[in-house]
């Protein structure tokens, strides 16, 4: 299949669609970038990466960090993690209140804003240093080394932090949270905060198309059937209130951020990654929706 020939053909299709979106501009930092930015990549279970339009260009990966979040703390914790957050769609808003209040501080899953915020926590718990940690395993997986954190961004989603330091002190007078909830929402920020262009994303989560092992770190990630486990929560909660949709018109899992990113899985052929600044109401790419639609036509990666 020519991957490359169909991607540039993604670019194509979605270019009318890159001024309808809105940035996500609650986060002064995100307001700044310019709306006509598009690119896609795609990772094969062999090995080969394949992008097109604004491939370069980089990007904070937003809550698509939220992926190598329960990642690693399921490295650390296995099955024991679900007694702190469950594994339903939420049906609400990604940063709701009120069904964490009247789920006794149990967020819905580990991808809404509750859920990694506890899954952080939990992380926190375990690792003397997780931001490093975290950075060097993006490094070792995306095959850059230099990898780092758009400090900028970072400030300015802590100075912004009010509704999450809501969630996480809600969930700590139920009991559901162990650390000092600025120190943890300060790793929250920065891992949000983790800079990367399509290329790197796309590699960085091979591993959840290759059964969770990754080619280019040359180690097991995830045990099969963890693998297995978080492409089914990706499929029904990766992209919030709207996973639906997205699994009505796309049909694979996948992970959403408000900084235009997603990644998408096709198990035992490929990971893709888009990116578009531009958001719909739901606060997912708009663009990238539309380019992952088009892609799971023209490849047949639907899972159905």
């Amino acid at each position: 299949m020519d991957f490359q020939r169909i991607l540039e053909k993604s670019v194509s299709h979605v270019k009318p669609l890159l001024n309808q979106g809105k940035v996500a501009d609650y986060i002064p930092a995100l307001a700044l970038q310019p709306l006509e930015q598009f690119s896609v990549s795609l990772h094969t279970v062999d090995g080969q990466t394949y992008s097109a339009g604004n491939c370069d260009a980089k990007f904070t990966i937003q809550s698509v960090s939220k992926v190598m979040t329960l990642t690693l703390a399921l490295q650390r914790y296995g099955d024991e993690l679900w007694q702190r957050v469950g594994k339903e769609p939420s049906g609400t808003a990604f940063n709701s209140l009120t069904q964490l209040e009247f789920e006794n501080g149990i967020p819905r899953n580990p991808f809404i804003n509750a859920g990694a915020i506890v899954t952080c926590d939990a992380l926190y718990s375990r690792l003397s240093a997780p931001l490093h940690t975290m950075l060097e395993s993006y490094r070792l997986m995306s095959g850059n080394h230099k990898l780092g954190v758009n400090k900028v961004v970072a400030q300015s989603e802590y100075d912004h932090r009010y509704r999450n330091a809501a969630m996480a002190y809600l969930m700590k007078s139920f009991g559901n949270f162990d650390n000092k909830v600025e120190d943890v929402l300060w790793s929250y920020f920065s891992f949000c905060a983790i800079e990367m262009n399509t290329m790197e994303l796309a590699r960085s989560f091979s591993y959840l198309s290759n059964q969770g092992f990754c080619l280019q770190s040359n180690q097991r990630v995830l045990t099969k059937k963890q693998t297995k486990q978080m492409n089914s929560l990706l499929f029904t909660s990766g992209l919030y209130d709207a996973a639906g949709d997205f699994g009505y018109r796309v049909g694979m899992p996948g992970k959403s951020g408000v900084g235009g990113a997603i990644i998408a899985i096709v198990p035992n052929r490929f990971t893709i990654s888009v990116w578009s600044p531009g958001l719909d109401k739901f606060g997912n790419s708009l663009a990238g929706i539309a380019a992952l639609e088009f892609l799971s036509n023209e490849l047949g990666t639907a899972i159905f």
